[in-house]
């Protein structure tokens, strides 16, 4: 059972939190938001909204708790939850997540039924799933990268390696472009991605090509001065029994970016983001480019201050 004071505590938080997260996501018309990340220790929860839907994952601990206290505690917390946002329990998700470096294990299948839904983002669909997998399908920090990649991506040839579902190359496609390659090692993923592009009308096979692929292998035999623009979003570290070699986003990146640079047109530009918390880019090892960190500019106003993703925009010099 919760202390009165702690109750209180959580409830004031996040009232507090959701009034000012949901003024903001409705002024830019924004469905699909982050509320809460652990913003206080004593309720280590991650609370996402996603259209009239709640996504509550509790970060897995040593609560020092029985099962059945852990359920009463629980059950106390999610009435809280349901008292600030209204959302009905039938519409509330409750799962436990493990807290982790990197985003590991995606591919992990977490239940036989797959549940999806289909939300909205910025003008554009998407499925995702709030109770098979560690991650829902879309991940929200990236909401406003992928914004740019569509305003930019206008007659491009588009390269989007470990592509997840595909949601920048949805927007890729959604911005005119006139090529959009997305590599990934997941044949569930890869098809989750069409089915992405399908959603949105946008789907065209003599267009978009996904390919299933190592990407570290992939990018050895990537054709020459050929993309315009190149997304990268690796896992952290990747040991997965498919790869030929593991893969380590601090030892990797130099080798993977100075690859996908080989394969893109002189002034072309390659996105390159990582949730690895203590990365440091190797720029003396990329250098043929212009490297430029943007994760201040890319941070949706749901994440300010709690992110720990770098973004930066590589650019191949245009001579």
């Amino acid at each position: 059972m919760i202390s009165q004071d702690k109750a209180l505590m959580f409830r004031n938080r996040l009232s507090k939190v959701f009034r000012h997260v949901s003024k903001l996501a409705r002024r830019q018309s924004v469905s699909c938001y982050r509320i809460y990340d652990h913003d206080l220790p004593e309720f280590p929860f991650c609370i996402e909204i996603y259209g009239d839907w709640l996504y509550v994952a509790e970060y897995r601990r040593n609560h020092h708790m029985d099962e059945d206290t852990h359920d009463q505690w629980m059950a106390e917390c999610r009435e809280i939850i349901h008292d600030i946002t209204a959302v009905p329990a039938g519409k509330m998700v409750v799962r436990t997540r493990q807290r982790k470096a990197g985003r590991l294990d995606q591919y992990q299948k977490l239940d036989d039924e797959q549940q999806f839904i289909t939300v909205e983002e910025q003008g554009l669909k998407f499925k995702i799933n709030l109770t098979d997998y560690l991650d829902t399908g879309l991940f929200l920090d990236h909401r406003v990268t992928r914004n740019l990649v569509r305003q930019g991506a206008a007659g491009k040839k588009v390269l989007n390696l470990f592509c997840y579902t595909g949601s920048f190359s949805v927007y890729a496609a959604a911005g005119g472009a006139s090529e959009v390659v997305s590599v990934d090692l997941s044949r569930t993923y890869l098809k989750w991605a069409t089915e992405n592009m399908e959603l949105n009308g946008l789907y065209r096979a003599s267009q978009h090509t996904y390919l299933h692929e190592d990407v570290k292998q992939y990018l050895e035999t990537v054709p020459e001065a050929h993309f315009d623009l190149v997304i990268m979003d690796p896992p952290t570290f990747s040991n997965s029994k498919r790869m030929v070699d593991f893969l380590d986003v601090q030892r990797d990146h130099p080798q993977m970016i100075n690859q996908a640079l080989k394969g893109m047109k002189a002034g072309g530009s390659l996105y390159f983001s990582t949730n690895f918390s203590r990365f440091q880019m190797n720029a003396s090892e990329i250098p043929n480019a212009t490297i430029k960190d943007i994760t201040r500019s890319t941070t949706p106003f749901d994440f300010q201050n709690k992110l720990s993703r770098f973004c930066f925009l590589i650019t191949k010099p245009d001579h």
